[in-house]
Parts: structure tokens; sequence; C-alpha cells
């Protein structure tokens, strides 16, 4: 069995260790060693190591029968080796890993939430807590409570009981193995079983922010950073808010009210050029209904559009069979493609829909609709003999009837 001095001393970067097996499989070598400062990946929820063992990258670090299999590229050929760990992905992952266990005792000790969800990813933490909601009012007095015990540098340590004296401390949740149960303690403020890398003391967490959060299966999911995740996350939104500040000549606690007015003034704009380019695409269906042909009284329109959206060409549509009975064929070359909108008036008796149905066997077409509607996209290639495959077949129908 591996001897895993990381729950010993998590503080350990470099060790000695001897290899005591190693397979070589799919190309790589699985390395078990009598000792390891390696901690396994997702190994109570906390990402593992990085390092190197004799200059090699280690690739993979898993527990297996309770021994810690390294995973390298390159064969070691030596049976004694020296293990050096990325410190800086270790203490990120314990101020982590620390943090969480703080947070997750302020809701307990503040809110009666227990943590039921627990996950380090690359850039945030995440924990899930059966609370029904939360309001930014108790976000912030979880956020104070927890960074006052940051800065009262509490200790902070680990040992080992058996299931029998589980009862005689305030476990904040109960462990998942029957004997060797290990607490981590937070000087008699949370005590929590975890086979996980901790701070010696709560000053070395730094800072703890809750970042956003949101319901989820009942609870409330709960998005945060902790120590150097923090400061950089303070870093780029600090240098955002001071960037717009400086675009807006505004202060960086005035940015939001004018971003603010800025929004709704777009929103209004928007509206406005909504409403005229309505008004704009109305005219053009009253100047296509002039020029349009007649077969059997019923007015023909058809245009090809260069980069017109469908939407727009469907305001044409609309407004032209409110006012008459006609049939309309429109394409439009937009973004390097195809796309067709065909439409009928109620009253002739035409159902586009099987039309579509029928032609879809001759050309490559997305698209659907109802009796009266049918929309889509092809080929630019195939537009215009679309286009005119569909009043072919209007023709052909309105003459039958």
């Amino acid at each position: 069995m591996t001897h895993k001095l990381y729950l010993d001393n998590p503080y350990l970067r470099e060790i000695d260790s001897r290899i005591i097996d190693k397979i070589y499989k799919d190309g790589k070598y699985y390395i078990k060693l009598n000792r390891t400062i390696f901690y396994p990946h997702l190994s109570g929820g906390q990402p593992g190591d990085k390092g190197t063992i004799n200059g090699v990258q280690v690739l993979e670090v898993y527990e297996e029968d309770s021994n810690i299999i390294h995973v390298v590229k390159e064969n070691i050929h030596s049976d004694k080796v020296i293990l050096n760990i990325d410190w800086e992905n270790r203490l990120d992952n314990m101020q982590q890993h620390t943090g969480q266990h703080l947070l997750s005792a302020a809701f307990y000790k503040l809110y009666n939430g227990e943590t039921v969800g627990f996950h380090i990813g690359q850039d945030y933490v995440y924990i899930d807590v059966t609370l029904p909601e939360l309001s930014e009012e108790e976000a912030e007095k979880i956020e104070v409570y927890a960074n006052r015990i940051i800065s009262s540098n509490f200790e902070i340590k680990s040992y080992y009981i058996e299931k029998n004296d589980i009862n005689k401390i305030p476990v904040r949740k109960q462990p998942t193995v029957n004997s060797d149960i290990r607490i981590v303690e937070i000087d008699n403020i949370d005590f929590s079983p975890c086979a996980g890398t901790h701070l010696g003391n709560t000053g070395e967490i730094g800072l703890i922010k809750i970042r956003k959060w949101e319901k989820y299966k009942g609870n409330v999911r709960i998005e945060f950073v902790c120590g150097s995740r923090a400061l950089f996350d303070y870093r780029w939104k600090n240098k955002i808010i001071k960037d717009i500040g400086l675009l807006l000549s505004s202060k960086d606690t005035d940015v939001f009210e004018k971003v603010q007015i800025l929004y709704n003034q777009k929103e209004e704009l928007e509206k406005k050029n909504k409403d005229l380019r309505g008004e704009l695409f109305r005219y053009k269906g009253d100047e296509l209904l002039r020029n349009s042909i007649h077969i059997n009284n019923t007015p023909f329109i058809t245009k090809v559009f260069d980069d017109t959206d469908l939407k727009e060409i469907n305001v044409i549509a609309n407004h032209l069979n409110n006012i008459c009975d006609s049939v309309q064929a429109y394409g439009s070359k937009y973004e390097n493609k195809g796309q067709f909108l065909i439409s009928a008036s109620k009253d002739l008796n035409i159902n586009l829909k099987d039309i579509l149905k029928e032609i879809s066997g001759e050309f490559e077409i997305k698209g659907g609709g109802s009796s009266q509607t049918v929309q889509g996209g092809c080929s630019l290639e195939d537009l215009d003999k679309l286009l005119n495959k569909f009043l072919e077949r209007i023709k052909n129908s309105i003459s039958l009837n």
C-alpha cells in the first residue's frame, strides 16, 4: 500500500521514493511507489496533483486498491526516484478545498443549509446547498462571516477517529467509510470527514468571493472562488470596469447607470428602426403588387432579394395577404445561401405544404410551413429554378380549380 505523505504533510513539494511496480500498457507506464506526495485525481472531489518523477511529466494520478498509480509517457529506468509536484497547482487546490469547507460551514451555521454537492472546476468552485433560494443580503452575510474567520487565522488540523467515536464530535456530515475516518477541523468551528489536502490555517485561504448562484434540482448552486482565483477574478473585473469608465468618461461607481442609459437608448432606436423597416417593406410590397402579373385574376408576385432575411420578407408577405388575394414567391441570396418563401391566400384553395413535399424530391431543400405559407433554404444555384417550379405547380393548381 502506498504511503500517502500528502495526508501527513500537504506542504511537501519534493521527496525521494522507490518504484515497487511498473506496468507498460497502451503506450504508457503505470507506476506504483512505496510513498508519494501526488494527490489522486478527483479523490473526494479534488483535482489531482501535477508534477514530475525524475523529470518525467506525470500525466495522471489515481487510486486503486489503496495504491496510488502514477501514469507517465516515458520509461523511468531507475528504481530510486525524485518526486516533484507543481506547488502553485497544489496551493490553488488547497485554497479552493479549504475555502469550500469554510463556506459550507457558514451556510450550515447561519441558515442550516447542508452541502450536498461539490466540484472544483478549472476556473470556479461550486457547491450545492439545501436551500430553496438565496437572497443578495443572505449571500453577503455568508461572505462576511466566512471572511472574518479567514482574517482571524484559525488553525486547521486533521486527525483520524473510529466509527464508534463519530458521535463525540459535531461533524457537519456523516462519513462514507467505517474505519480510519479522517476529520478536517477548523479550530472548533467546523468538523468534516475529508481525505483532501488542506491549509494549515484559515488565513492562507486569503479571500472567499461568491460570484453568483442559481436554483438547481431543488437546491441552490453557489459559484465562488478563493485565494489567488479571487484575486484574478477581481483583477480582470476591475480592468473591465476601469476601461468602460474611460470609454464613457465616467467614474467606475457610475458605469452601470451610464450603461443602463445607453442600453435603453439602444432598445428605443432598435424599435424605431424595426418600425421604419416594416413601413419600408410594406411600401416595397405595394410596389411589387402594382407590377405583378395576373393569372385568372390572381396577382402573381415574384422577387429575388439580395442580402435580405426571411423575417423581413415575411413583413411583405403578411402585408399583401392582408390587403388582397395573391400568390407570392420570394427568394433571397442571404449570407451565401439561398432562401425561399412562398405564400398563397387562403381563398385560393392551394396547399403549398403538399407542393413543397412534391418538389423536395427534385431539389435539396430544408424547410417547412403550412398550407398557405412555406419557407426554407436551398443552394444558390437552385434558387431560381425552385421558385419557377413552385410557380408552375401553383398555376396548374389554379387552372384546375
